[in-house]
């Protein structure tokens, strides 16, 4: 395992179960921002809204399919489900099937977020925990390495800066992982997890990941961003009641308050069939 590692763990509950992990080898790949315009985008997921805390109402039996002693009705697993909405936007529908996800079956797609997570955890190799042995969460950079294993992605690059990040979000969606405070579970209207100006005095419940799918509104100050008027919108992992039909939105200004605890990492397929 490398040294030289950034490593912040949350405490993993159902629903939030991601972990900070940084690696300098892997940060190295950038799209550095040239002052290209950055133009609004939109990537919509393939597959329904998941739900990862609400798994046996969804028919999902974690026992007879995971080896456990017992069903579990939620997993730490976000990792897992935020790259299965990415992956849906990546791949065709041929290469979706290619892959076993089914992108019109929610149980089904939950399955492959699950499985998905299970090889995450067996990638983070800073730690020997695994599910489905212990449901310990996984990592961003993690999952970004088990979808690379499976040939489901060729490369993954990364974004550090307010700039950069909308620079990824020009060609595709993006995965973030982000410390989850209290506030942003009740999001306010149109999903905003931010509504609350306060937010960042409500209790720390954990570590989160998300698959950010657009670019909604870019604002420019003198042809700067406007971090305070500019808008993200995110696919969340707990079903379609949440938020904004299953969506949350932020403002970047939100970013930039987190990103020492950030990461933002962008799977790409650009020469692989599955």
């Amino acid at each position: 395992m490398p040294t030289d590692l950034t490593i912040h763990q949350y405490n993993p509950q159902p629903g939030l179960g991601r972990h900070l992990v940084l690696d300098p080898r892997s940060l190295a790949y950038r799209r550095p921002y040239d002052g290209q315009p950055l133009r609004a985008t939109a990537w919509e997921p393939r597959i329904p809204v998941l739900d990862q805390r609400n798994l046996l109402a969804q028919g999902i039996r974690t026992a007879q399919a995971y080896g456990l002693d017992a069903d579990v009705d939620a997993l730490a697993s976000c990792t897992g489900n935020a790259a299965t909405a990415l992956l849906s936007i990546l791949l065709t529908p041929e290469q979706a099937y290619a892959a076993s996800l089914n992108t019109s079956d929610a149980a089904d797609a939950e399955h492959f977020a699950i499985g998905l997570y299970a090889d995450a955890t067996t990638c983070d190799q800073w730690s020997d925990m695994t599910w489905p042995s212990q449901d310990v969460g996984s990592s961003g950079l993690g999952v970004a390495k088990a979808l690379r294993a499976r040939g489901l992605i060729d490369q993954y690059g990364h974004a550090t800066t307010a700039e950069e990040l909308c620079v990824l979000l020009q060609t595709g969606p993006a995965l973030m992982g982000l410390p989850w405070y209290a506030a942003m579970s009740d999001p306010g209207p149109g999903g905003f997890i931010d509504a609350d100006s306060d937010w960042t005095s409500s209790p720390l419940e954990g570590g989160h990941e998300v698959c950010i799918t657009a670019l909604e509104d870019v604002a420019l100050v003198d042809g700067a961003l406007d971090p305070a008027r500019t808008v993200l919108r995110f696919r969340q992992s707990w079903g379609a009641a949440w938020g904004d039909q299953g969506d949350g939105r932020f403002y970047l200004s939100t970013y930039l308050q987190l990103l020492e605890q950030v990461d933002i990492i962008q799977p790409r397929l650009d020469g692989v069939t599955p």
